[in-house]
């Protein structure tokens, strides 16, 4: 029986290697999440901030878009999807990681409900137990000294897949001052 932490998953006997931490949770919970900020602090391992996104129906259309005629059927009743004061900052920290894939959204494969082989739980930050991403790595690389786990960052912005050996330590920051920097 599938428990509610699990509806997204594509098996119902998959139980996700990651503890459901408060944190997890809250990601999980969030709307949309927007990539800002991804590094390796030191070497093989993986530091990565998300912040929460929201449909903010007191926010402006980008004026680009209103000077396109061929759009006004699609703005009317639109607002933005953005990142506002109030929404939370995730960070995500893998100790190590085998390797890391970088998505532009628009291209990555991200079909609303998975593939019917691949195997998840999790909503934004999903927890593979077979994917497309975990079979291209058994075949390209070896020497693994302990089993991969696929993890994938749901953004609107990018779509990222890690392999990595253990979870991510997820932390709620605190966010910073609203700026037009960190809207999309």
């Amino acid at each position: 029986m599938l428990t509610p932490d699990f509806v997204n998953c594509r098996c119902d006997n998959f139980c996700a290697a990651m503890s459901d931490t408060t944190e997890t949770e809250q990601l999980n919970a969030v709307q949309y999440l927007h990539l800002r900020e991804l590094s390796e602090p030191r070497d093989n391992s993986l530091r990565i901030v998300v912040e929460e996104a929201v449909v903010n129906h007191s926010g402006l259309i980008k004026p680009e878009l209103l000077e396109l005629p061929e759009l006004a059927l699609l703005r009317e009743g639109a607002s933005p999807i953005e990142s506002v004061l109030g929404c939370k900052l995730f960070e995500l920290y893998w100790n190590r990681y085998a390797a890391y894939l970088v998505t532009e959204e628009l291209v990555g494969s991200n079909a609303k409900n998975g593939y019917d082989d691949e195997r998840y739980s999790g909503r934004l930050l999903r927890v593979y137990s077979q994917s497309h991403f975990l079979a291209h790595i058994a075949m390209d690389t070896g020497g693994h000294i302990e089993q991969l786990q696929h993890y994938k960052l749901v953004c609107l912005n990018h779509l990222i897949d890690i392999a990595a050996y253990a979870p991510p330590e997820v932390r709620l920051l605190v966010s910073a001052p609203e700026t037009q920097d960190r809207m999309q």
